[in-house]
């Protein structure tokens, strides 16, 4: 009664979840549920925050090239003599300007190094964006998953509650004994408590589609045939080595410690600027002043020679790091090829499993009746058979995702890629916004995550 009552309040639940849910279409697809997600997605809009933190390194890096200019404003009072009255006030404003002429390329190096930092973080947005719609293939795959689940259970229930029936009769007529109908009472009980999992199983798979696409799940259609990836191994790894894009961040990485190298190098030598000043005081009196300033370091204590060995040291790290993320990246293209194969297999191997369980199902319910088989044959009878559905249920959903999983791993895995058909976000407006440094700018993508956080406060 526990497990019946248990079940039934589950039940209620998601159907209440269901409910409350915003409406979406009657049948919704997997491209509907990656479109939302790529959407509706925090995680993007944060990376893509990043992204735009980043160029204005480059804007900072353009302002050193170009002259600095400053005011400033006294006001003072001094003392005068005993054999004079009073003090008096002495005010002055002045403005100064600063341009730097000549420094071997420290600061144009400071802006390529930018500029390979800003390429760099466009790969990482690149890295989130396929984590996001895998994200959302794997939410999809389980939501069906567990919804075919709780049908397969429930028709559990339905046939085993049918069994005992028959058995109880039987029993009444003298066929069987208590204990066939006592075996039937228990194998009931069992498929509700599996029917009762299964929906609580559902129920969390309907919140990491929530978490996922930004909004439960509607009537799910069956996904479309798993996209091409690759014909081999090699060629997969092959695409991988050269599009990923933690492959390509990497390389950007490497080509910064360069930079950097560059950089530390040159801060020995140095720097030639012009400035120039003009003030005026309460009397109206005016100067003003141009000159040409040329200066550099001669002993720091050492400091520059730790610069120039950290910066080697740290494209040292940069190689490294590359490499590592080669063998990572191979591995995961080698371990997703692995599961697609074996997903495929397994499809194969439980259609035959289903196939031959119903069969013996069937053969064995016959029997029966003619009672060369008792409840008990019947009952393990169909728990195969229910074993070998959920088998074959589950193969499909890992086949989809192995599919998507492996273009991940390839580096294919982004809207564009996959043909969505919605506009994406393009990383060079907001660039060719501020890479020249501009006085002043709004940011209508900030505009739209302080709208994207006012939604969710209200939720």
């Amino acid at each position: 009664m526990f497990v019946r009552a248990f079940s039934g309040k589950l039940a209620a639940l998601v159907c209440a979840s269901a409910l409350v849910s915003a409406p979406v279409a009657a049948d919704e697809t997997l491209t509907d549920t990656l479109i939302s997600a790529y959407q509706h997605s925090g995680l993007l809009e944060q990376n893509r925050a990043l992204l735009r933190a980043a160029d204005e390194d480059v804007a900072q890096a353009v302002a050193t090239l170009r002259p600095v200019v400053g005011w400033s404003a006294n006001l003072s009072m001094n003392e005068t003599p005993q054999n004079l009255a009073g003090d008096y006030l002495v005010g002055a404003l002045a403005l100064s300007a600063e341009l730097t002429v000549f420094d071997f390329g420290r600061n144009q190096l400071a802006i390529d190094a930018a500029k390979e930092t800003v390429l760099a973080t466009r790969e990482a947005l690149v890295g989130i964006e396929q984590q996001v719609l895998l994200r959302a293939v794997q939410a999809y795959m389980n939501v069906r998953r567990e919804t075919e689940f709780v049908s397969l259970r429930e028709n559990n229930v339905r046939l085993i509650t049918q069994e005992l029936r028959a058995a109880e009769d039987r029993f009444e007529v003298g066929e069987v004994t208590r204990t066939d109908v006592a075996i039937a009472e228990a194998r009931l009980a069992s498929s509700r408590a599996g029917l009762a999992a299964a929906q609580g199983s559902l129920a969390q798979a309907r919140e990491e589609f929530r978490a996922a696409v930004g909004r439960y799940p509607g009537q799910l259609e069956a996904p479309p045939a798993a996209p091409q990836t690759a014909r081999t191994l090699e060629a997969a790894q092959s695409v991988a080595a050269q599009q990923h894009p933690s492959m390509l961040q990497a390389q950007r990485e490497v080509t910064v410690a360069e930079i950097n190298i560059k950089r530390a190098q040159a801060a020995v030598y140095p720097t030639v600027s012009i400035n120039g000043q003009a003030s005026v005081d309460q009397n109206e009196n005016r100067r003003s002043s141009i000159g040409l300033n040329i200066g550099g370091p001669i002993y720091q204590g050492g400091q520059i020679a730790s610069l120039l060995r950290q910066s080697i040291a740290g494209r040292d790290a940069s190689r490294a790091g590359l490499h590592v993320t080669r063998q990572s990246v191979l591995q995961n293209v080698g371990n997703a090829w692995s599961g697609l194969l074996v997903a495929r297999a397994s499809i194969e191997a439980t259609d035959r499993q289903v196939r031959a369980s119903r069969v013996a199902y069937r053969g064995v319910r016959e029997e029966a009746t003619l009672g060369a088989r008792t409840t008990l044959d019947v009952l393990n009878a169909e728990q195969e058979l229910l074993d070998a559905q959920a088998n074959r249920i589950s193969a499909q959903a890992d086949a989809q995702i192995a599919a998507y999983n492996l273009l991940a791993s390839m580096g294919y895995l982004t809207v564009r890629h996959l043909n969505l058909g919605i506009a994406t976000y393009d990383p060079k407006d907001y660039y060719n916004a501020v890479s020249n440094a501009p006085a002043g700018v709004v940011s209508a993508q900030g505009e739209r995550l302080d709208g994207l956080l006012r939604r969710i406060n209200r939720n």
